[in-house]
């Protein structure tokens, strides 16, 4: 028997028949191939065989050669077995039997073999069928590798774009930064601080199931952003302190939240890829919402305003109070008391007092 296609790689072949003649002749069959048969006794030692292979590091055969009538497990039962676990699915089965009737050979195709071969076998059949087997086996292989290496230079694409978002966001945020009263310093200040806060509440019964490391990290490059709309406010009014501001410059000021937000969605387009810009449009739009619901641009109140909205509107208070010296932290605190449960959620600022003292 000569094959005309020789297996350079060794492909391994598991020969599953409960007749030793009929497996030493497939296994000569599949040498002439340069492929490598691993012989099986019944369906009970054929799942062994995958143990051991995969065991060894060797991983699952190429292909598996088995008969369909074998006492205890046979070659249907054989199959349905490995077509249903994720690890083994993927092999391509060929089933033997003496029973060329029309409802066995459907059966076998139903429960998921690519083949079916009647006995008496012909060597050139099965070396033409096992060959067609093999390469389709390895072109879906080399597909899947393609779509693998495929996802991960999406991933890396779509991560460039991410960090080019903040990038931007940073610039702008930048902008705004120099047309307002506050400086770089007091930025990083807000960074950091939330950070921590949101480090204390996960150590908080009452948050311990909302906060994750990544919402911690998130809300750390988020939190500065919070008056990007300032970019869109003329820097007259920003310099005005909020009792000088006319009617129609306090609406105009207070539109910067609406101005940031639409700044941000514009840029968020329809990317799901992470929660970065989606947790930065709800700390623009509702860090100046008050806890009793007096806030601004919606009213909105209590558990209703985005729990990071709710840590920035906290936390840019305290930063404010203690800038450049103005109060200390118990000061601020003291004087902030005051304000948790109006402008602050009441449970937040008393987290805030436990982990003062790591603030900046």
């Amino acid at each position: 028997m000569f094959y005309k296609e020789k297996y350079a790689g060794g492909e391994t072949i598991l020969i599953v028949d409960d007749v030793e003649i009929n497996r030493e002749i497939l296994g000569e069959i599949i040498r002439n191939m340069g492929c490598r048969p691993v012989l099986a006794a019944n369906g009970e030692n054929a799942l062994e065989q995958l143990r051991i292979l995969q065991m060894s590091g060797e991983g699952p055969p190429q292909l598996i050669l088995t008969d369909v009538s074998m006492p205890g497990i046979d070659g249907y039962e054989l199959c349905r077995i490995l077509k249903g676990n994720a690890r083994t699915r993927s092999i391509p089965i060929v089933l033997i039997s003496a029973n060329d009737k029309p409802q066995d050979i459907v059966e076998g195709f139903s429960i998921g073999c690519e083949d079916y071969i009647t006995k008496p076998f012909i060597p050139e059949e099965v070396q033409a069928r096992v060959g067609v087997h093999l390469r389709l086996y390895e072109m879906a292989r080399e597909l899947q590798e393609k779509n693998r290496r495929l996802q991960v230079s999406v991933g890396e694409q779509l991560r460039q774009m991410e960090l080019e978002k903040k990038n931007i966001l940073y610039a702008l945020a930048g902008i705004a930064e120099k047309n307002s009263t506050y400086d770089e310093s007091y930025r990083k200040r807000m960074s950091a601080n939330c950070g921590i806060l949101a480090q204390g509440m996960q150590l908080s019964p009452l948050y311990e199931e909302r906060i994750s490391d990544t919402f911690i990290d998130t809300i750390e490059l988020a939190a500065p952003l919070c008056d990007i709309g300032n970019i869109g406010v003329p820097e007259e009014i920003l310099k005005k302190e909020e009792a000088e501001l006319t009617e129609q410059e306090r609406i105009l000021m207070q539109g910067h939240t609406g101005m940031g937000a639409k700044l941000l969605s514009d840029l968020h387009g329809s990317s799901d890829y992470n929660d970065f810009v989606s947790i930065s449009m709800e700390i623009v739009h509702y860090h100046h919402e008050n806890w009793d619901g007096s806030g601004y641009p919606a009213g909105l109140k209590g558990e209703e305003i985005p729990l990071a909205a709710q840590i920035v509107s906290l936390m840019s208070r305290y930063c404010t109070l203690t800038a450049k010296g103005n109060l200390n932290r118990q000061e601020a605190l003291s004087e902030m008391k005051e304000e948790a449960g109006i402008k602050f959620n009441p449970d937040i600022y008393k987290i805030c007092c436990k982990i003062s003292r790591q603030l900046k």
